[in-house]
């Protein structure tokens, strides 16, 4: 009896992960670059409650009819197998900013966090310091570092990454860096920091970077920023269905504390 009570609870357990997940994917379903998650579930370890009788060739073939007895087993629960990313490319929109970049395609922008490690993100919508260096939103400076000149009044990336920029009153554009992009064998492999930001690990595979539209790595737009991909109808589907099961299990809970009661004679 008591089996049903540790059946529910890993359920609970479950159910809620999966209504923290789904909850954290509609929170970012503005956020530029967010990638949703989807949460993975697997059973436990069964009870065996009967061992299935071996059957012998020999028996099989004089007696094809024979009797065989099946093993029972009997589940014990669900648990988070894991939490997989989906690096589908979201919808791009067109904006009026010249440091907004996306992706068209596959790859991301490498930036330089403090401690000199390189961190990957998908959201593109960059400003500049006080120095002239190109950062995202967070402070951090894209790698390799791009820094525009002084009085510059117009700012052009083309579709390799390549930068030029205007200066006073200059009538031919000058080329200033040039913009890399990183892919991965495993995208989805890679680990979340926050802020928009990935690092690589063991299942993602080391980065393979190269310029934009080049060996399968996607090209940079201009006045534009890479959508959520959170799919918000899909999403809301899943809440129902999360807060459903959430109240069956509630129900399975009750049954059980009645059975128990009516076992003990209460």
């Amino acid at each position: 009896m008591f089996q049903q009570f540790n059946i529910s609870r890993s359920g609970f357990g479950a159910y809620q992960k999966m209504m923290f997940n789904i909850t954290n994917n509609i929170s970012n379903a503005q956020t530029p670059g967010y990638k949703q998650t989807r949460v993975e579930l697997a059973t436990l370890f069964p009870v065996i409650l009967q061992q299935a009788e071996a059957v012998y060739a020999e028996d099989e073939a004089m007696n094809p009819y024979v009797k065989k007895k099946r093993g029972i087993e009997l589940g014990t629960g669900v648990q988070v197998e894991a939490i997989t990313k989906d690096f589908r490319q979201g919808s791009i929109q067109v904006t009026k900013n010249e440091l907004d970049l996306a992706i068209q395609g596959h790859g991301f922008f490498q930036y330089r966090l403090p401690d000199g490690r390189v961190a990957y993100g998908r959201a593109g919508n960059l400003t500049q310091d006080a120095q002239g260096n190109l950062i995202n939103q967070t402070g951090y400076q894209l790698d390799p570092p791009i820094r525009l000149p002084q009085n510059t009044n117009q700012i052009t990336i083309d579709q390799e990454g390549r930068v030029f920029v205007r200066i006073n009153q200059d009538t031919v554009p000058r080329e200033i860096g040039q913009l890399l992009l990183a892919r991965f064998p495993n995208p989805g492999g890679l680990k979340a920091l926050g802020q928009n930001l990935y690092q690589e690990s063991l299942d993602s595979g080391e980065p393979i970077v190269d310029v934009p539209g080049r060996n399968n790595t996607g090209q940079v737009v201009q006045f534009a920023k890479e959508a959520s991909n959170v799919d918000i109808i899909r999403e809301m589907m899943q809440m129902i269905m999360t807060q459903k099961g959430l109240e069956l299990l509630g129900k399975a809970m009750s049954a059980g504390t009645k059975m128990l009661n009516a076992g003990m004679g209460m």
